[in-house]
């Protein structure tokens, strides 16, 4: 007798249906098709414990387990379940029929389920299948119900399982509203900028580059509160829109770090360590994987200590910076993952820390603070808009009682700004200002002729380069939009000029 029921792989960020045929014939042995990887094969392992846990018995025929289509690679150990109820319909022991169902879980050997990854994308090619429901462990079963219009089955063990489909037992399909959630959590950070005293340029700097979605640097001395800046980046971004939520929870629920969350509604927060390897930060490996940079979608990736980064590490970082994607190409499958995410990096200005400190004296020796930055490359400098100068904060602002604007007051100027540009930009796959190409920039960012002299003089004087050309013209325009001007003001271009440390001839000594 041949069972049949579904199950789903995940390719990418997405999931493929899965049809899982399961026979028993004469024989004495389990044949597993349809690329099975260790995890897969092992499972007969776990399905036979489980199986006489409850009392069956593993049939001593040929068992035959096809997964198709044959030619995707079938991973992990959510296949147990299905496989477990096939070998129990097809050898006769139980008699239901599971066609209208997808279905995943691993087994532990007495039975008990443990949760799956990327229930999120298999719950969507359920429904778009017009399956009837999923059934999965109770703990995914959270996750799962953000997808409407299927019924989510949420199970804790084999025998539950079998009684459900047997009808001895009724379980509610799991429910959520997801904009409930969604509106629940939604900018629920623990760090606001109102905790910081001080910094208030700095501020500005973060307030310009969440308008604009434009990558910055924080460049100081250690302990000037570049990291704690950075960590509040993320709360004065525009809230996630639904779908961006359900898109950012999609690539955490592949990777599988969804516990007890069952939406993503606050912006996403990176930090890896410098010692990050160049495959952990973009994705891939043997069975690929979202990297860094793909968990930060939607979000905030933040590299501290720039240059202490493996230079092929950072060099990974351009395409994707650029194409808001990353595709990774193995032997056997290409997989796309998004990574539309803003860069905040920040570093020391030379290797004692102090070459920009205003009471402190640089150590270094002739040379070294240029030889730091150079272990930034040009191209990666080429794609970072703002270059941010971090002093420490006086002990009279730290012990100040002044109190300071939330993040709350600066995300709505920023919510604002963002509008504007959703305006200016509709229609086209440009969603804010660092997006622009060179020629959306000469159309967009026109300047009066004062202002084309003042950054004639600061391309000259401060020898700037001209790769900070068309970075300044787009800062300019953020500042601009952050002020309700529709034209770029001289004082918009003058503070935009400022945020150029780097490109400065001569600033490294």
């Amino acid at each position: 007798m041949v069972a049949k029921t579904y199950g789903c792989a995940v390719v990418g960020v997405d999931a493929i249906k899965i049809t899982i045929e399961v026979g028993v014939n004469q024989g004495k042995d389990f044949k597993l098709s349809g690329l099975p990887d260790n995890a897969v094969k092992e499972g007969i392992h776990r399905i036979e414990s489980s199986l006489k846990n409850l009392g069956y018995y593993m049939p001593r025929q040929r068992v035959v387990v096809n997964m198709a289509p044959a030619d995707i690679q079938k991973e992990g150990t959510g296949y147990d379940l299905p496989i477990a109820l096939g070998i129990l319909a097809a050898s006769e022991q139980e008699n239901f029929t599971m066609d209208n169902y997808a279905i995943m879980g691993e087994l532990s050997l007495d039975g008990e389920l443990r949760h799956v990854r990327g229930v999120l994308s298999i719950a969507i090619e359920a429904r778009r299948h017009k399956l009837k429901g999923i059934i999965l462990p109770r703990k995914n079963a959270r996750e799962a119900a953000i997808v409407n219009n299927i019924n989510v089955i949420g199970v804790d063990n084999l025998k539950e399982a079998i009684d459900y489909l047997n009808g001895k037992i009724e379980i509610e399909p799991f429910e959520t509203d997801t904009r409930d959630v969604f509106q629940y959590h939604l900018d629920r950070y623990e760090a606001d900028f109102s905790d910081v005293q001080g910094q208030e340029n700095i501020k500005r700097s973060l307030e310009i580059a969440a308008a604009g979605g434009h990558n910055a640097i924080l460049i100081g001395p250690p302990g000037s509160g570049k990291t704690m800046l950075a960590k509040r980046l993320p709360t004065i971004l525009p809230p996630l829109s639904l779908h961006e939520a359900l898109e950012t929870t999609k690539i955490h629920s592949v990777a599988g770090y969804l516990s007890d969350t069952s939406l993503i509604a606050t912006r996403p927060y990176r930090a890896p360590h410098h010692t990050v390897s160049d495959v952990a930060l973009v994705g891939g490996g043997g069975n690929p994987m979202p990297g860094e940079i793909s968990l930060a979608h939607n979000g905030v990736l933040f590299l501290d200590e720039l240059p202490e980064f493996k230079r092929n590490v950072l060099e990974v970082l351009r395409q994707p910076m650029e194409d808001r994607r990353v595709t990774i190409s193995r032997a056997k499958v290409s997989v796309d993952y998004p990574a539309n995410f803003m860069l905040i990096a920040s570093m020391n200005p030379c290797p004692c820390g102090f070459y920009n400190h205003p009471d402190k004296d640089c150590v270094c020796g002739p040379g070294i603070v240029s030889k730091y930055l150079a272990r930034i490359s040009g191209p990666l400098l080429d794609r970072i808009d703002l270059h941010v100068e971090v002093t420490p904060v006086s002990f009279d602002e730290m012990t100040g009682t002044r109190k300071t604007e939330s993040s709350e007051t600066i995300r709505n100027r920023v919510i604002r700004a963002r509008e504007i540009q959703a305006e200016r930009f509709k229609g086209s796959t440009v969603f804010s200002n660092s997006m622009m190409s060179s020629k959306m920039v000469k159309d967009v960012c026109q300047l009066q002729p004062i202002g084309t002299k003042l950054l004639k003089n600061a391309m000259e004087k401060l020898g700037l380069s001209a790769r900070a050309f068309d970075r300044i013209l787009k800062v300019s325009r953020t500042i601009a939009d952050l002020a309700g001007d529709g034209e770029i003001k001289v004082e918009h271009l003058a503070e935009a000029i400022q945020y150029r440390s780097l490109d400065r001839e001569g600033w490294a000594g």
